[in-house]
């Protein structure tokens, strides 16, 4: 058999290696231990716009934080280790200050009654400990919110998702640091919409521009007219007809709305399943609200 042959000759080979000086330059197996303060990155998309956050997360570990660990009235690294990045893929807007698309550190002065958030450039800086004012992009001021039960762990996160507006928060501890966030998506979209709905394709997102269009309180004849598009190349979409009923009822036009979820219940009851029982509702709570 080879293969004990094959097996000495490795043993062979790794003793002499070794009695060369060989084992002490090949590298140790990896060690992980836990971090102190892990990492963590999170992305969340606003309308069009990507956001991503890469930062470290302290923890309380029985300490006091704000106040303490960060110091009011002093630069913070707004999280541990590095300094924290946030990305947007789009201008933006933050408590009311216009924002470039871009990434940037985010540091902050924490305070009992306002804090200062601060936008600079990537420095690739360690903490905050070379942080320099004449290189702040922007500065805003915000009121933090005092919370009835403690966050162990430094969170950053967006909530309040619309599609222009979101909330940037800041907890730890028993405060949450709220930023305003708003962007000018239909600003962004509608030059596209109206190129792409105004061009030769073949396929036209008539159903998500008209929806664009009415959710937004944009031009409601234009989504009507895209409406009707949509239901002539889908004349059993009773889906669709719904969404017409929609955007009627937005333009005032109570008779055509009414006219439209009945067409749209009456195409509903032809169909099954959850998808019956979806538009069964809806439209009865449109017809209701016509009412």
């Amino acid at each position: 058999m080879k293969f004990p042959l094959l097996r000495s000759a490795c043993v062979a080979f790794a003793g002499v290696a070794c009695a060369h000086g060989l084992c002490a330059q090949m590298p140790p197996p990896a060690l992980v231990l836990p971090e102190t303060s892990p990492a963590a990155t999170f992305k969340q998309r606003v309308g069009v716009t990507d956001i991503e956050v890469v930062y470290w997360r302290p923890a309380l570990r029985g300490r006091s934080a704000f106040g303490a660990l960060a110091p009011f009235g002093s630069v913070w690294r707004t999280g541990a280790n590095s300094a924290t990045l946030i990305t947007f893929s789009t201008d933006v807007t933050i408590q009311g200050a216009a924002l470039a698309a871009g990434t940037y550190e985010l540091f902050s002065i924490p305070g009992k009654d306002e804090w200062t958030v601060i936008f600079q450039p990537p420095a690739k800086q360690w903490g905050s400990y070379n942080y320099d004012p004449t290189k702040d992009v922007l500065r805003v001021k915000t009121k933090p919110v005092a919370l009835t039960t403690p966050v162990e762990s430094f969170t950053i996160d967006l909530g309040d998702l619309r599609d222009d507006a979101a909330t940037l928060a800041l907890t730890w501890e028993k405060t949450r640091v709220p930023l305003k966030l708003q962007i000018d998506t239909a600003g962004l979209l509608v030059p596209k919409i109206e190129a792409l709905m105004a061009g030769t394709a073949a396929k036209k997102p008539y159903v998500p521009a008209a929806m664009f269009y009415l959710d937004n309180n944009l031009d409601l004849k234009k989504a009507l007219a895209w409406m009707d598009a949509a239901i002539a190349e889908n004349p059993k979409a009773f889906y669709f007809v719904y969404r017409k009923a929609k955007v009627l009822a937005k333009l005032g036009d109570k008779a055509g709305a009414l006219a439209a979820a009945q067409a749209s219940l009456a195409g509903a009851a032809q169909a099954s399943g959850e998808l019956k029982e979806e538009y069964t509702r809806l439209n009865h709570d449109l017809i209701a609200s016509l009412k």
